[in-house]
């Protein structure tokens, strides 16, 4: 009954986890966790309610009292919140004892057989040796929670009512049970959950979405293209042009004194030559 019960209320799940990433909330960690796990209680029930009807129908042969999901989901937790943390001890023990045995094995064999294992084949041989003993251990341990399940349903079984007539007689008592009494109410209360839960999704979305993580460096992609007006960019071109030219008057103001004053140079060269007195020979 455990595996078509996971995968009943799985989809429904998967929807509010969903709902909860939209909301930024991780439904793996933290307040999410604890809220996926609080949805998932009425799922859970609704869905082993189901799956066990339909396995005491339809292989049983009996037919179990009302409540049958309250009682059994309630049965079922208590015991996998003792089971489930004693298997993860027993697991963690048990490959942890493997790791070290595997080493020392894999040690010795190096050191008298084949001093020269590679890295990898030496990594392959330990993984091969030590999970393998772990996956064994794992699923014993999940074959014990497993059958202790089956252990609480016993009762459940034993007090149901037999059904006696034919496969197909079951299968139409079966039918009939799952027929809802009021159709269309069933209808309108499933498609209204499904509508509330769409506008619910698309009301957290946008305000989340997209986020940036804290950590995410963002890369700048240069400066934006600025709009071009031309009344703009001609009075700038003309107050260019206008520097320009003083620019050049400039320039050429300074050549032309400086052209004069290397005239009035050369001029007084000459002079200053004639006025040297004359060497005697």
């Amino acid at each position: 009954m455990f595996w078509p019960t996971f995968w009943t209320g799985f989809p429904i799940k998967l929807a509010f986890g969903l709902l909860l990433l939209a909301a930024h909330m991780h439904p793996w960690e933290g307040e999410g966790l604890f809220l996926l796990l609080l949805l998932s209680i009425p799922i859970d029930i609704w869905a082993l309610g189901l799956c066990a009807r339909t396995v005491f129908i339809d292989r049983l042969k009996v037919d179990p009292q009302p409540g049958i999901g309250a009682n059994l989901w309630l049965r079922w937790a208590v015991f996998s919140a003792m089971a489930l943390p004693l298997i993860k001890i027993i697991v963690s023990g048990a490959t942890e004892m493997a790791k070290s045995v595997t080493t020392n094995m894999v040690h010795a064999i190096k050191e008298s057989i084949y001093p020269t294992l590679p890295v990898a084949e030496q990594i392959t041989l330990e993984l091969v040796m030590w999970g393998s003993v772990a996956t064994g251990v794992l699923i014993l341990c999940l074959l014990a929670w497993l059958y202790g399940l089956g252990w609480l349903t016993q009762p459940f079984v034993k007090n149901a009512k037999s059904l006696e007539g034919t496969e197909e007689e079951r299968a139409s008592f079966w039918d009939g049970l799952r027929i809802p009494a009021d159709q269309p109410l069933l209808l309108t209360a499933f498609t209204g959950a499904g509508v509330v839960l769409v506008f619910v999704f698309w009301a957290l979305l946008p305000s989340t979405t997209p986020h940036p993580h804290e950590e995410y460096e963002f890369i700048s992609k240069g400066p934006k293209e600025e709009k071009v007006e031309p009344k703009k960019v001609l009075k700038e071109a003309e107050k260019v042009l206008a520097k320009a030219e003083l620019v050049v008057k400039k320039l050429e103001e300074e050549k032309s004194g400086e052209s004069k004053d290397s005239k009035d140079q050369k001029g007084q060269e000459p002079a200053a030559k004639e006025m040297q007195p004359e060497k005697k020979k």
